[in-house]
């Protein structure tokens, strides 16, 4: 039992600990691949050391929410990314570490996030919160969808008992999961503001969606933001790897040198799948907003198509 809140704490600190060092890893990447220096990959653990030293600047007409919803955000945020298995399986958390749950506590997130944009009453606000609710509207039924094939293919909605089963003899190539596959990347690629969805890197009116939600924070509060969106990234690549290539994961329980592997594994998974989305994001361009619900509906119906494909496959003729 030690060890095993031993192995729970050490993963909840890792996502915290990991998460800048993914945005940076990612922004190295794609300087290098438009042909620039770019800044370190540790800059992210500098701007946040920064942030917190500075003094928040709140705006006379906010109210609580707009002063609490930073740390609601970064605790469901952290929950969430610390319920998702990364070097092992089966922890002490690993009951509450459901795939709903971890949907539901996102959801938490984005709904304060919104409020918090729409309390000061700027109009930059307004339109990231909309935005943001319009694409939700998609996004998460879309990612149901994608629980609910995994669901159906591996028999639980924990990720641990689905991580399980997807190292399996009985597993081989689905169709169902593949279309499952491509819609969570569509969903993660829009809930984490990339291209071709949005751009984080740009501050343009036109175009922005969660920068536009967050542009009337500073100091402590932006650090408690900006931590929340890279662990958020760092959720999405977890979840995938977890789902659809849990090879290398170790079992809690096991001893020093399993630990070692199952971690060498995830960090080598989070390294292929930074660089597989800097490659999307340098070859693809930014498109317009009114065509973002064109492509999250295409995660959409690729997950309901994922589960009527699975479900009429199991239905005995």
């Amino acid at each position: 039992m030690i060890r095993g809140w031993h192995t729970q704490l050490a993963q909840i600190v890792l996502v915290l600990l990991l998460a800048p060092l993914l945005s940076g890893v990612t922004r190295k990447i794609k300087s290098r691949l438009l042909r620039r220096r770019g800044t370190s990959v540790f800059q992210p653990y500098r701007d946040l050391l920064k942030l917190i030293r500075k003094e928040a600047v709140v705006a006379e007409n906010s109210s609580w929410l707009f002063r609490t919803a930073p740390y609601i955000v970064f605790a469901t945020t952290w929950l969430a990314a610390a319920l998702v298995p990364t070097f092992a399986t089966g922890l002490t958390f690993s009951a509450a570490a459901d795939v709903i749950v971890i949907v539901a506590l996102l959801g938490t997130a984005r709904f304060f996030l919104a409020l918090a944009g729409l309390d000061v009453g700027t109009s930059f606000g307004g339109i990231g919160s909309s935005r943001e609710m319009m694409f939700a509207s998609l996004a998460e039924p879309a990612m149901l969808l994608v629980v609910f094939t995994v669901a159906l293919f591996a028999g639980s909605t924990q990720l641990s008992s689905i991580s399980a089963h997807m190292t399996g003899p009985g597993v081989g190539l689905n169709i169902s999961l593949a279309l499952a596959l491509i819609a969570l990347i569509i969903v993660s690629i829009a809930e984490n503001a990339r291209v071709p969805v949005d751009n984080p890197a740009t501050h343009l009116e036109l175009t922005m969606v969660h920068e536009a939600m967050i542009l009337e924070y500073s100091g402590r509060h932006l650090a408690v933001i900006e931590a929340a969106a890279s662990m958020k990234l760092l959720l999405y690549v977890s979840l995938i790897a977890c789902i659809f290539t849990p090879w290398g994961t170790t079992v809690a329980g096991s001893g020093a040198v399993a630990y070692a592997i199952g971690l060498g594994s995830y960090l080598l998974k989070l390294a292929a799948f930074g660089f597989m989305l800097v490659v999307f994001e340098t070859a693809i361009a930014k498109m317009r907003v009114f065509r973002v619900p064109e492509f999250l509906s295409v995660a959409l119906m690729l997950g309901l198509l994922g589960v009527i494909l699975l479900f009429i496959s199991r239905v005995p003729q």
